[in-house]
């Protein structure tokens, strides 16, 4: 159930029909902005073991590689699949399950791209800079991922009135 618009919602006023298509076109524009980066990550993930360099990652950091790896490449498989399923459920009524079933898959798709990106750091760091604390970088990451993504979100409240200035 969807909550009323307050006085002075630009929304106010707009259909069932109309929300659900504000809201997936929202929704796609997003995952239009993310996936770009993913695809660049996972294809510079993918060259990698091409290099010479590459010999060099050992131990650890030939785990987190791999890990780096599958799941930029899942994360991939995450934010493409909404347009998937607009596509094969074109017109079916299901546009609602659809706009919720996609946002838990943005959703899934960027925790495993910010865990990509730490796996990928940390690798770097590990290999570019052995021995040093560099490596620690990429957990700070998905740290700082994981508050700024998750947790200042789930600090708005409805209540507040946006203050001037």
């Amino acid at each position: 159930m969807t909550q009323d618009p307050e006085p002075g919602d630009p929304h106010r006023g707009e259909t069932e029909h109309q929300r659900l298509n504000r809201e997936l076109d929202q929704l796609l524009s997003e995952l239009r902005v993310a996936l770009p980066g993913v695809q660049v990550l996972l294809a510079f993930l993918l060259t990698a073991p091409f290099s010479d360099e590459f010999g060099q990652v050992q131990g650890e950091s030939r785990s987190l590689y791999v890990a780096a790896i599958t799941l930029a490449a899942m994360a991939s498989v995450l934010l493409i699949a909404p347009m998937v399923h607009h596509r094969l459920r074109f017109r079916d009524g299901t546009k609602e399950e659809m706009i919720r079933m996609a946002n838990r898959l943005a959703l899934a798709g960027a925790t495993c791209i910010a865990l990509a990106i730490g796996c990928a750091v940390y690798v770097v760091g590990d290999s570019a800079f052995s021995g040093s604390p560099a490596r620690w970088i990429g957990p700070g990451l998905v740290l700082v991922a994981g508050v700024t993504w998750y947790l200042v979100p789930l600090r708005y409240r409805e209540d507040q009135t946006p203050r001037p200035g």
